[in-house]
């Protein structure tokens, strides 16, 4: 929902990884290939390791050199860039206020987005109530959860059917990949490379989005799209959004900088595992805002059945209220996106995420109270007793 001259030249050994042939080349030190891929196997590893030597993230200073991100640990395409920079902490523990200063002070993000992913974030991965830490992808509990914790594991931006959903981008399904949901998938990255073709804009990103919708359904036994996964909507919006920034287009170069993705010699994209921002990259002008209207700009092109399989092949559609109809949402509530998000989140319907939520009323309250100020001012119902079955403004 969010992540650099700048950097400096990728490490030899990188380039060993990216191009395969590299290593048998004469006068090549191989020597460091198998060290370097057990530090990337590591890092890469759903429970993360622990590392008592936590660094905050630096303040805000004209200096700051791209240090590549740590082998410790695991995050997301975002997230990693803006870690490289140290705008989060290189280690992938994170805070609900540096989410908020990250992605304002690298994305210019508006306030309302950088809030709702960071509460988002924080309060569904980790622990909003004590620490406010997060972990960037892998389960690190012992480093975010404080002793008001009441959860058995904070499980971080890997946390499937939380912040994590199918239909990815990028990224496996959960059940597709025995649990490995977070390691950047050069397949689907070249499924998306093709469709964008030289440019990821709306209309491109949205016939992606249908095409895995259509693949995970298909193999997927259990599969879930639920209204939480509008969020993949308005991730796929940052592509044209956020990465260009205002020196950029939204090419193919520009997304191999933001993945982490090279070619190798017969032209195919591998990963080199450097998520960064583009040289002389520059951010948006004007704030983003209006994530609601991408949102749902692009799933009007391809509208798709919310719902999920009770086993391969055996999709079982969802309505509710004024809001589904008929599986789908309804494009005439005004925000109606933003307002289906806020209940999925605030547990008014917990299944919609996938899965019950179960976190703890205190957490449960602390998300409310975050959201309910930003959902009271687009005109969602914020009060899931009152009896309404609609989430969309003017629409009671």
């Amino acid at each position: 929902m969010a992540p650099k001259s700048i950097f400096f030249a990728l490490a030899a050994v990188n380039g060993a990884l990216a191009y395969p042939w590299v290593p048998q080349m004469p006068g090549v030190d191989s020597s460091m290939i198998g060290a370097r891929a057990q530090e990337l196997n590591a890092r890469d590893a759903p429970n993360c390791p622990f590392n008592p030597n936590h660094e905050p993230a630096a303040p805000i200073t004209d200096q700051f050199p791209y240090m590549g991100a740590k082998n410790d640990r695991y995050s997301w395409t975002l997230p990693r860039s803006e870690c490289a920079r140290q705008f989060l902490a290189r280690d992938g523990i994170t805070t609900y206020n540096e989410l908020v200063d990250a992605q304002q002070n690298v994305y210019n993000t508006g306030p309302f987005l950088a809030n709702l992913l960071a509460i988002a974030g924080v309060g569904l991965t980790g622990d909003i109530v004590g620490t406010t830490k997060m972990s960037l992808g892998c389960d690190a509990t012992s480093r975010t959860a404080s002793s008001l914790n009441l959860l058995a594991s904070e499980g971080g931006l890997n946390s499937h059917n939380k912040f994590e959903a199918d239909t990815s981008l990028t990224r496996n399904d959960f059940f597709l990949a025995d649990g490995d949901n977070y390691h950047f998938n050069t397949t689907l990255f070249t499924q998306m490379m093709s469709v964008c073709n030289g440019n990821c804009g709306r209309e491109e990103l949205a016939l992606y989005r249908l095409q895995r919708y259509e693949a995970s359904k298909a193999d997927n036994g259990n599969f879930f799209f639920g209204p939480g996964s509008l969020l993949l909507f308005g991730a796929a919006s940052f592509l044209y959004e956020l990465m260009p920034g205002s020196s950029h287009k939204p090419d193919e170069a520009t997304m191999m900088s933001f993945f982490g993705a090279s070619k190798d010699a017969s032209g195919n994209y591998v990963n080199n595992g450097q998520e960064r921002l583009p040289e002389n990259w520059y951010n948006r002008v004007e704030h983003y805002s209006n994530v609601s209207e991408e949102i749902l700009a692009m799933y009007a092109l391809h509208p798709v059945p919310f719902g999920g399989n009770v086993g391969k092949g055996n999709f079982n559609g969802l309505n509710s209220g004024t809001d589904i109809v008929n599986g789908k949402i309804n494009p005439d509530l005004p925000y109606n996106a933003l307002c289906l998000m806020y209940q999925a989140l605030t547990g008014a319907q917990p299944g919609l995420l996938g899965v019950a939520v179960n976190l703890p009323v205190n957490s449960l309250s602390a998300i409310t109270k975050g959201l309910a100020p930003m959902a009271a001012n687009l005109g969602c119902p914020t009060n899931h007793n009152d009896g309404s079955q609609s989430t969309g403004a003017n629409s009671s």
